[in-house]
């Protein structure tokens, strides 16, 4: 399978260099320089729970590739910036592994090519210029962004699994969504504004934080026609918590290298869907303002 992976940073370099391990995919890795300059030039490493050392080809340009299918893998704010370029090209799918919402919608409204949503719980740092670590091994899940069996995610999961990546194909990707958002809106902006790693959401003062904001965030998806209970979204941020407790979150990686953070698709999605059905989500809307604020003080907004 051709594949063109659009965000080679820790996640996309991390899926992409997975995959090239399998010599049936030919991958290529849109990213920036220096690290894909370090990419062509020795080729990138991968350690921690995943180790190799693989050959992909990468480029700063992304447009007019063709391929059969597109791994997005960008910041939420850079979407409609990336599904532009995307636009220039020719792909028989494109995948979204974005944290957030509202990103698959983006990708949809732009391209021709059938969007799929998808979530990915494996943990990644981009140590130095083609150097990623796989900081803990999670899972990918895919399928039909409105839910339904899709026989395209039949085929892409089961590419993506005979390459050693542990993947899931479902059939509720809108329930899926929610609850990542939840586990989301509990971890990151906690683990953000405090410096802490993910084991501080499972402690006290943490743990009321994150919990509030996962209880609202499943309140919303019930507004929005999507089942996900309250039991269910912190079940989902414990388990994560717990099994991430080591790892740094991605807003907390944003926050600690002073670039923007995707709390506008995280809780601040949450506090604008919530103002569109009457409720009221403290929790979120304070974390949104706190990590707004950061933001603004950086001039980052």
């Amino acid at each position: 399978m051709e594949i063109v992976v659009f965000g080679a940073g820790s996640l996309g370099s991390l899926v992409g260099g997975a995959l090239a391990r399998d010599p049936t995919h030919d991958v290529t890795l849109v990213g920036r320089d220096p690290h894909v300059g370090a990419v062509r030039e020795s080729g990138l490493e991968l350690s921690g729970h995943i180790e190799a050392t693989v050959t992909p080809s990468a480029t700063t340009d992304g447009r007019g590739l063709a391929a059969d299918l597109a791994i997005v893998a960008v910041k939420a704010f850079d979407t409609a910036s990336a599904a532009e370029t995307l636009a220039t090209g020719d792909y028989e799918a494109v995948l979204s592994l974005q944290n957030g919402m509202g990103n698959e919608e983006t990708l949809a409204a732009r391209l021709e090519a059938p969007v799929l949503a998808g979530t990915a719980s494996y943990g990644a740092i981009l140590h130095a210029p083609g150097r990623v670590e796989c900081t803990g091994i999670g899972e990918l899940v895919l399928g039909a962004r409105n839910g339904g069996r899709s026989d395209r995610a039949d085929r892409i999961g089961s590419a993506f699994a005979a390459a050693g990546l542990e993947t899931t194909v479902a059939d509720d990707m809108p329930r899926r969504l929610w609850e990542k958002l939840a586990v989301n809106a509990g971890i990151n902006p906690v683990t953000a504004l405090a410096r802490t790693d993910n084991a501080a959401v499972l402690e006290a003062e943490g743990s009321d934080l994150a919990r509030g904001a996962a209880r609202e965030t499943a309140r919303v998806a019930r507004a929005c026609d999507v089942g996900l209970s309250n039991r269910e979204a912190l079940a989902a941020l414990e388990a994560v918590a717990s099994d991430t407790a080591a790892n740094t979150s991605s807003m907390h990686q944003d926050v600690r290298a002073e670039r923007r953070t995707e709390i506008d698709a995280i809780n601040g999605y949450v506090v604008d869907r919530a103002s569109e059905q009457g409720l009221e989500v403290p929790t979120n809307r304070v974390l949104t303002s706190l990590v707004r604020t950061w933001e603004r003080e950086r001039e980052l907004r």
